[in-house]
């Protein structure tokens, strides 16, 4: 089993680097890549592009990395979800590493 991972969807990229600065000042984690999701709904969203923060830490770090990154995007453009799964297993790992910056 894995550590802790924190995962933050937020409207747009902005609001991404907000919330991953903030997360990483709040505890002692490490950040996957970012993952992004165009919906088909993106035209009536506040930014149509969402955004997903991951952190990797002990629970403790990731609960006030997620907490904090919650806090810098609502200030940008909103939170969509979050989400801490206290210890993950080996699968979920390897979906972590997965992201949608390096496709069309």
């Amino acid at each position: 089993m894995g550590k802790a991972v924190g995962i933050v969807e937020v409207f747009g990229l902005v609001a991404a680097f907000a919330a991953c600065d903030a997360g990483c000042k709040a505890g002692n984690v490490t950040v996957e890549n970012f993952d992004k999701n165009k919906p088909a709904n993106a035209d009536s969203l506040p930014v149509p592009l969402i955004v997903a923060v991951k952190f990797r830490g002990e629970v403790d770090d990731v609960t006030a990395a997620v907490e904090s990154a919650i806090a810098a995007a609502e200030r940008v453009s909103g939170v969509v979800t979050h989400h801490i799964i206290p210890n993950c297993d080996e699968n979920t790992e390897k979906m972590l590493k997965l992201d949608g910056f390096d496709k069309d």
